[in-house]
């Protein structure tokens, strides 16, 4: 595993912006750099330091640039590290990166820069996992347990189980070198409490990455369209509720919201008023508060009466964004016509076995919470260590063998060392860090 590189990489999004960012780490990185810089400033002083200059690459008039340096061991990788900001211009950040390789730097790999600073100790394979899942993840929910993650919610209590374990078999080890004399290093009774309390808090950390692996949100989907537009009938029919259906347009006030399951998958299905220029309080904030369920659902299903014209503003929402939109056409069995969408009717229940197939796929294929490659692994990790913890406690429970005591800590030990990157393999790194984005 080689760190003795100088890598970069840019650090912002491709293409023009007001910003591009260039980052270099290693031990070479102000050597690199300093012949392309120029400022008033020197470009060393302290632990870290903002120097403004310019660049100076070939064929290009000097460019303004900002220089961030982090001195080794000060810095997130452990190593010097070098942030260039500069103008967001993709050919100006790829002559600035052209002349770096030049100069002897070498492309970062995925996730290179976060898997030096986990090699230079400045946190555990946990929290370097809960980086890559603060990136990636796209709710609230998943960013409050990546936040809680890299915070070391996991990363504390495991390292003092893990430090008590150790004194534990430091203990068991100091009585197998010392058979012969009649030397006590700990009691029968102080051992099983210890064991218990390991087994206990594994326990517990298991039920809490079983709880982590379900998402806590669940699948949204919005029913929407224009008054009277079938909605309310139609989410009746698929939750076996009882949401007021009147022909009169404007019933719903409210959005109402129910859970149903699909075969395993967790749907919540949420009804709401129907679009219409409200002119007293009442109706506008019923109005503020569907759009606000809209802005949050994950599948929003468009209601369009059959034989009814395509409004404006339902053609706006069927054209391709980014929001999942799905016509259908309700009140079927009043129209003998044959709709171009998935035909529904609430009355007699046609199309409704196809709708929730639909639900149910979708639901299905929603992408995993940021966070689930962590888990799993850890999963794996606590599974083993728990079964382990279980046979030590019964080795001194019917005071077997000192010497199987010993293995199964160890044994144990080795689990958790490999949950929070103690112990590791290049193949395990790998794995890790290569679902990092290039500049991270």
């Amino acid at each position: 595993m080689q760190t003795r590189d100088t890598i970069l990489a840019l650090s912002t999004a491709s293409g023009p912006g007001a910003r591009a960012i260039v980052r270099l780490s290693g031990p070479q990185a102000v050597t690199f750099l300093a012949p392309l810089f120029e400022s008033s400033e020197p470009l060393v002083s302290g632990r870290r330091a903002l120097v403004s200059g310019q660049l100076r690459l070939p064929n290009l008039a000097p460019i303004p640039a900002d220089v961030y340096l982090w001195v080794a061991p000060h810095s997130y990788t452990g190593q010097e590290l070098i942030e260039i900001h500069t103008l967001g211009s993709p050919p100006l950040s790829e002559a600035l990166i052209a002349r770096l390789l030049q100069s002897g730097c070498r492309a970062a790999r995925a996730g290179e820069f976060t898997l030096r600073a986990f090699l230079a100790g400045k946190f555990d394979l946990t929290r370097a996992e809960a980086v890559h899942a603060v990136i990636e993840a796209d709710s609230r929910d998943d960013l409050k347990r990546a936040l809680k993650q890299l915070a070391g919610g996991m990363a504390r209590p495991l390292q003092e189980l893990r430090d008590d374990l150790l004194n534990l078999l430091a203990d068991v080890e100091a009585a197998l070198d010392f058979a012969d004399e009649d030397i006590r290093f700990v009691r029968q009774e102080e051992m099983l409490q210890r064991l218990g309390k390991a087994l206990a808090y594994i326990t517990l950390l298991g039920k809490q990455l079983d709880r982590r692996g379900q998402s806590e949100r669940h699948f949204r989907v919005v029913l929407t369209g224009r008054p009277n537009a079938g909605k309310s009938s139609l989410f009746n029919a698929l939750t076996a509720g009882d949401a007021l259906v009147s022909e009169e347009p404007g019933t719903t006030r409210d959005y109402l919201v129910r859970r149903i399951d699909i075969h395993g998958t967790s749907i919540e299905l949420i009804d709401t008023p129907g679009w219409q220029t409200a002119s007293e309080t009442i109706g506008t904030q019923a109005q503020e508060l569907a759009r606000e369920q809209i802005e949050r659902a994950d599948m929003i299903l468009l209601c369009l009466e059959a034989g009814s014209a395509i409004a404006p503003e339902e053609a706006a929402m069927l054209e391709p964004s980014e929001r999942s939109v799905v016509p259908i056409a309700t009140k079927c069995d009043l129209h003998s016509s044959e709709p171009s969408f998935l035909a529904t009717s609430a009355r007699t229940g046609s199309g409704l076995g196809a709708l929730r197939a639909l639900l149910e796929e979708c639901g299905r294929s929603r992408k995993q919470p940021a966070l689930a490659p962590s888990l799993s692994r850890c999963r794996h990790h606590v599974e083993v260590c728990l079964e382990q913890l279980r046979r030590a406690h019964g080795i001194v429970l019917f005071e077997g063998p000192p010497e199987l005591l010993a293995l199964e800590l160890r044994d144990a030990l080795g689990q958790l060392g490999e949950m929070v990157g103690t112990i590791y393999t290049e193949d395990l790194l790998d794995r890790v860090f290569s679902r990092f984005c290039i500049g991270k």
